[in-house]
């Protein structure tokens, strides 16, 4: 599909200005590339068929779904194809994504001009204390239940957000059913806290990154606050993950979503879907997009372990989310799932 392939000329790399900005963190890159790089194995992740859960035989369906879950618990990170996202939406979406990064900064990160509502736009890491901490990316992070507050006096920016996220909602319902369904859980329970307006749409743009040593992240290295991300990545690659304890580097797909387990998902199927920390390594010749949906619950919902004894403890979204912010304001660092061990 390489529709991000055929977009304008990128922009001036210090467009949001992360490299003037963060001066005092980028000064010693070299030092802190030397550390922390090492030989990292490319891979292809696990490939879903998600096709044969609408026209396969039922032995075929349920040999996917298991496939599904086996791909959850092994990696936490599996890709999925016919996966219904029509190339004339993706197209538009891409669009309209290149066309939001496009404008000047001040536009972006100004109330009165910005197309987003100023809080979803986000751009390097303001809390950053070194390097490990600081990612060379920027995005727009919209709850979508806040869609209606995105402009659309120039363009079909608002509309074309929604449409994306109805037909992403409905995939990542499909994997989530097969995921519960599989340990014999309750779907009921995420049909009641998990809704259209709890989810979350990001929009990420990694500008190339001048840096002449290298070592430096698009994103640092987390896991993910959320039951499910759905992704759209570009062809240019850059997004690494930990298997087996060594981080490898996942082979860019454009025809295909990436699919990864949030800590949410782990702590509710007690430990056996995993939450697998990833990154975005920066690139020095060229600028990256994605497209994230995040499957979230509400904030008062209270994650349990469908099983006994449970690793976790009980733990409202809430309280999830304020324990990891006051982690990253106090220390840089999110901690999350092991603040919550049982």
């Amino acid at each position: 599909m390489g529709i991000f392939s055929e977009a304008p000329i990128q922009m001036d790399s210090d467009d949001p200005p992360l490299q003037t900005s963060f001066e005092a963190l980028l000064c010693n890159t070299q030092a802190f590339f030397e550390t922390c790089t090492a030989a990292v194995q490319e891979c292809e992740l696990p490939v879903i068929d998600l096709g044969i859960l609408s026209h396969g035989s039922p032995d075929e369906v349920r040999r996917c779904k298991r496939d599904i879950a086996l791909a959850a618990s092994e990696w936490g990170f599996f890709q999925v194809v016919n996966h219904r996202i029509g190339g004339d939406l993706l197209s538009r979406m891409i669009s309209e994504q290149v066309k939001a990064f496009r404008q000047p900064f001040d536009k972006k990160s100004k109330e009165s001009l910005s197309d987003f509502p100023i809080e979803s736009y986000r751009w390097g890491t303001p809390t950053a204390t070194s390097l490990h901490q600081f990612s060379w990316s920027e995005a727009y992070h919209v709850p979508l239940s806040e869609t209606s507050r995105v402009r659309d006096t120039n363009s079909m920016l608002r509309t074309t957000m929604e449409e994306y996220s109805r037909v992403v909602s409905e995939i990542a319902w499909v994997l989530v059913e097969a995921l519960v369904e599989d340990l014999g859980g309750d779907v009921s329970y995420f049909e009641t806290n998990c809704t259209s307006k709890t989810c979350y749409l990001r929009l990420n743009r990694y500008p190339l990154c001048p840096i002449s040593s290298g070592g430096v992240f698009g994103l640092t290295p987390h896991t993910d606050s959320d039951f499910m991300t759905v992704v759209y990545q570009d062809h240019v690659g850059g997004l690494q993950l930990k298997k087996d304890g060594r981080w490898v580097t996942v082979k860019p797909n454009p025809e295909t979503l990436v699919v990864n387990i949030g800590d949410l998902f782990e702590a509710w199927s007690n430990g056996l879907y995993k939450s697998v920390e990833h990154c975005v390594v920066a690139n020095p010749n060229t600028e990256r997009f994605s497209i994230a949906y995040f499957f979230c619950p509400s904030y008062d919902s209270v994650i349990e372990s469908c099983t006994k004894p449970p690793i976790y403890r009980k733990f409202s979204f809430r309280e999830f989310r304020e324990k990891v912010q006051e982690d990253v304001r106090k220390t840089g660092t999110k901690v999350g799932l092991r603040r919550f061990l049982a």
